[in-house]
């Protein structure tokens, strides 16, 4: 059973992991969404140099394990005397990975947009880009809104990864703890909760969110 006084004694320990954990699951979102977003409509071109580029990327990040991407991520900035923290290179390295993954979510949602709607635009005269803004990536994004908030939920947990390298998210605090008190029980216990709760919220966003984007399209 999990201590109530355990928690009240370790409670800001809890809730300072918490902070950074929430700050590097969304800072690592927005660049795995725009980074995504950008080599999904890659992907989509026509442009095979471009293409042979991104599927590289996407190759090597889904091919290894985030772990090892994050510590490579790490200690070659550190090698390249780049002065860059543990935090911000494990936002940017779990970014990087997010993007590839978005890639392929972007990419599957731009393909369900009918042929139909893409040659309508081009007999209104819009242009290659203008078909790309207006017409296809607002309907692709809709469609895989469920995608991108799974992928975000995923964000939250893979941020304990970042304890690898030191940076004191909600895992590394609970390690701190568990070296004073010897109670790794109690600690994962209400690590595991912490989580829950955090993936639910966002679960449940998402799935409000989608629900009003689908009730406003259907108007």
């Amino acid at each position: 059973m999990i201590d109530l006084e355990f928690i009240k004694e370790y409670g800001h320990l809890f809730v300072s992991g918490v902070q950074l954990t929430l700050l590097i699951a969304f800072l690592s979102c927005l660049i795995g969404t725009f980074l995504g977003g950008v080599t999904g409509v890659i992907l989509a071109g026509k442009s095979r140099i471009l293409k042979f580029f991104v599927m590289a990327y996407v190759t090597i990040i889904r091919g290894t394990p985030m772990l090892i991407q994050i510590a490579a991520t790490y200690y070659l900035l550190k090698y390249a005397g780049l002065p860059i923290s543990a935090f911000y290179s494990a936002i940017l390295s779990i970014g990087l990975n997010s993007g590839a993954y978005v890639s392929q979510i972007v990419l599957s949602g731009i393909k369900s947009v009918s042929k139909g709607q893409i040659e309508a635009a081009k007999v209104l005269g819009f242009s290659r880009k203008q078909t790309v803004f207006l017409i296809i990536l607002p309907q692709a994004l809709r469609n895989v809104l469920p995608a991108l908030g799974n992928e975000f939920v995923t964000l939250v947990k893979d941020s304990s990864l970042a304890s690898t390298i030191g940076v004191y998210e909600l895992t590394q605090q609970g390690n701190i703890i568990i070296s004073e008190t010897f109670d790794a029980p109690t600690v994962y216990g209400v690590i595991g909760i912490i989580y829950l709760c955090l993936t639910s919220v966002v679960s449940l966003l998402v799935s409000s969110l989608d629900k009003k984007l689908n009730k406003y399209a259907h108007r």
